[in-house]
């Protein structure tokens, strides 16, 4: 992902998966407890639909919208974990296995008074 993005920004752009379909909208970035930067997005998969998390490193910023590198289907497929809450690291594994994306770098260990995949512009 362009690293130039105000992850803030992101919130409200259209999404769409590699084929040029309309996933939805931004809803939430969150952020990478460790480096604090954008790693996850939850898009709005539609009106009466959930929110679906789409992975940010593989994903690039295309005429203010978000493409993301993966087919629809396997987007709205993701695990839900509902939006507005942290990532466990066992739910971003999840996640990154739902993707077929390498893991094989090992999580940093958080210390307890802190918590994963914090919402981008949140407190803490």
């Amino acid at each position: 992902m362009q690293t130039d993005i105000d992850p803030r920004n992101l919130i409200g752009r259209k999404a769409f998966d590699r084929n040029g379909l309309k996933i939805g909208t931004v809803d939430e970035v969150y952020l990478d407890d460790a480096t604090g930067s954008p790693e996850w997005a939850a898009v709005r998969t539609g009106l009466f639909s959930r929110d679906a998390f789409v992975p940010l490193a593989p994903s690039e910023v295309v005429q203010e919208a978000l493409r993301v590198p993966f087919d629809r289907t396997l987007i709205k497929d993701a695990p839900d974990f509902g939006v507005g809450r942290h990532l466990s690291p066992e739910q971003e594994l999840q996640l990154y296995h739902h993707y077929g994306l390498d893991v094989s770098a090992p999580a940093p260990t958080p210390s307890p008074d802190r918590d994963f995949g914090r919402l981008a512009g949140g407190e803490g």
